[in-house]
Parts: C-alpha cells; sequence; structure tokens
C-alpha cells in the first residue's frame, strides 16, 4: 500500500507539471497510459480518454465505473506560484489541477490497480480517466460512455474530504434578453432597455422555485453576466444577461426550463438541458458501505460528470472542493494517503 501511494503521488507530479487545459490533454493522457504499462495492466484509449477492465472482468455481474478527469481550467490572474510546478509547502502539494480533480484521480488510479488481480470479484471494476471534464466538451466522459459496457453504479473522484456525496445539483444555463427600442441617446426613449433592467434583476433574486429537496435543498438562480450597449450615444435594443440555474432532484432540467420561460419577465434561451441532477439512494450497499467506515452523507452543489451518467453514482474523493478553480491550488499529501485507504476499505466491504 505504501508502495502505491507513493507512486499515485509521483503520478500526481507528473500531471501537474504538465499543462492540460480541456480540449489539450493529449500529454497527461501519455501519463497515465505509462501507469498501467508499467503495471501490466492492458488498457485502451478514445481520444484524450483512458480506460481499462479488471483482469477478471464478468459480463454476468454488475459493473463499477471509476472515474475521474485530468483536465483543468486555465490558471487565474491571482497565482503567486507557478501553477505548473509540483512542490510541497507544509505538507500541501500545489499545482494546477492537484485538487481538481489530481488528487481524487490517482487515487482511484491506485484502487483499481490494488484490486485489478481480484480473482472473483462481485462488481466488475472499470477505470476511466476521462478528458473536457471542466468545459463539458464533446470528447469526455459521455462520448466514453457508449463505447463501455452497461454501467450499474459510478464512484466519480472529485474533492469531497472523503465524505459522500449522495446527490449533485443539475445545471442549465440561460441566455436572456431584455429587448427594448434603439435609439440616438438625444432623442426621449420610452422603451430603454436597460432602465427595464432593475426590475428584471429584482424579480430574478426574488423568484423562488416551490420544490425544495431535503437533500439538495433549493433550486439556487444567479444572474452571472450583462452587457449592453456598444456606444455612449445609442440606447441599445437590448441587455443581454446570461442566468445559471442549479437544480435540485425535486425538478427536470426540462421543467425548470419551461417554468422560467412562462414566468420570466424576459426572454430566456437555454444553453443546454442535459445535465440534470444525480444520486444514488442511501440504502445502496456503496453508501452504507461509506457509512459504516464513519463517512456522512451530503448534496453537493457543484457539478461533475455524475452528470452524464444515467445509473446511481456517488461522489467521493481526497481534497476539498472549495479549493477548485482558486489561486495556487493544493492538495494536503494526507489526504491522498487517507482516500486511497478509505477507498480500499470501501471496496472491500462490496467486492
Amino acid at each position: 500500500m505504501k508502495t502505491l501511494t507513493k507512486e499515485a503521488i509521483a503520478l500526481l507530479h507528473k500531471l501537474i507539471a504538465t499543462q492540460s487545459f480541456s480540449g489539450e490533454e493529449k500529454e497527461t493522457a501519455k501519463l497515465i497510459e505509462q501507469w498501467f504499462v508499467e503495471h501490466q495492466i492492458p488498457f485502451e484509449r478514445q481520444d484524450n480518454n483512458i480506460y481499462a477492465f479488471n483482469r477478471h472482468f464478468d459480463s454476468n455481474k454488475p459493473t463499477l465505473l471509476l472515474n475521474s478527469h485530468h483536465d483543468t481550467v486555465k490558471p487565474n490572474s491571482a497565482y503567486t506560484k507557478d501553477p505548473f510546478n509540483p512542490h510541497i509547502e507544509d505538507g500541501k502539494l500545489f499545482g494546477l489541477g492537484s485538487n481538481d480533480a489530481g488528487g481524487p484521480l490517482v487515487s482511484l488510479i491506485a484502487l483499481f490497480t490494488h484490486f485489478y488481480n481480484h480473482p472473483s470479484p462481485n462488481y466488475n471494476l472499470i477505470i476511466a480517466a476521462t478528458a473536457e471534464e471542466e468545459d463539458s466538451g464533446p470528447k469526455g466522459l459521455n462520448s466514453l460512455l457508449p463505447t463501455l459496457p452497461k454501467i450499474d453504479v459510478a464512484i466519480v473522484g472529485e474533492p469531497t474530504e472523503m465524505q459522500l456525496a449522495i446527490a449533485e445539483k443539475g445545471l442549465v444555463v440561460f441566455d436572456g434578453k431584455i429587448n427594448g427600442t434603439a435609439s440616438h441617446a438625444a432623442h426621449i426613449n420610452d422603451d430603454n432597455p436597460i432602465l427595464k433592467l432593475p426590475s428584471v434583476l429584482e424579480w430574478l433574486d426574488s423568484f423562488q422555485f416551490e420544490k425544495t429537496s431535503d437533500v439538495l435543498g433549493p433550486v439556487k438562480l444567479t444572474v452571472t453576466q450583462l452587457s449592453a450597449g456598444k456606444q455612449h450615444n445609442v440606447v441599445p435594443a437590448r441587455v443581454d444577461l446570461v442566468i445559471d440555474v442549479r437544480v435540485n432532484d425535486c425538478y427536470t432540467n426540462q421543467e425548470i426550463v419551461a417554468l422560467l420561460q412562462k414566468e420570466a419577465p424576459l426572454d430566456l434561451v437555454p444553453r443546454s438541458v442535459h445535465l440534470n441532477s444525480s444520486s444514488i439512494p442511501i440504502d445502496h450497499p456503496l453508501v452504507q458501505a461509506g457509512i459504516s467506515l464513519g463517512r456522512s452523507t451530503y448534496g453537493s452543489p457543484t457539478l461533475s460528470d455524475q452528470a452524464k451518467l444515467s445509473c446511481p453514482s456517488l461522489k467521493l474523493g481526497p481534497g476539498d472542493s472549495t479549493r477548485s478553480h482558486t489561486a495556487n491550488e493544493f492538495i494536503y499529501l494526507s489526504e491522498i494517503e487517507e482516500g486511497i485507504d478509505l477507498y480500499i476499505q470501501l471496496l472491500e466491504k462490496i467486492l
């Protein structure tokens, strides 16, 4: 176990040092391939997605998918450390993608490697190190799923402090328009869309969705972008808004779209409706195994590749979600060590 954990941390160092923005994961895919070569595990590659099956895969048994991603967001301007220089300070491993989701990824790879030769597991295992998670790109997990056998349950590796995220909010992003009449600024205009903005923002801020989830809480609506006008002397024809809606498990995304398009005092067009909320029953053996290990359950407000899965899925991994996408991102080495150990204890209870 110590050797496997040491190797996983060494892999994470290499991943951090290798740029892998969404859609640009070719080189980190090679590093993951190298892991499987060194551990004599056959693997497959589709685009920049690397996946492998346990040695004694049996199509008559249910299949557990272990999934995390090796792409990253771009480093923000507040970084004071080199985001591509993995280094350790006070037990913290710094670097872009260390926490989201490098730590969970290498921990799941170590977990899969540990159980790869299990002679007769109750579940088949598939490990999938996937691309384009951060931008929900077309060549990530969603493109790989049709290639894989039927998945019965999944563990999605994201930083959850190794607590059990048994549900995750979905997402609908809307492009909104407040329409008006364009004119010269010198003339009277009773249909200036900018002057309609305060009442629209007040409506959006005060609107309450009726159904609240026991696990995920209320649906959350947030205005995230505004734009209007290009010249000081021209009243624009419209104000453009972007609205981020985090959907609980009481609604489908289609229901959210229908409700807001009917009620909201502006034109709304959804960018997509495929990022639905996801969950796993609390009585599922995987969740019960985690609870027996002292893990707590909660609902996650952040989106992951769980949204691409149609099976029950559990979000679980070392690291802290609040560090994701922040400057000088880091993960504690102790979190990875504990994460691998807890992952193994978890699967020992169901395999």
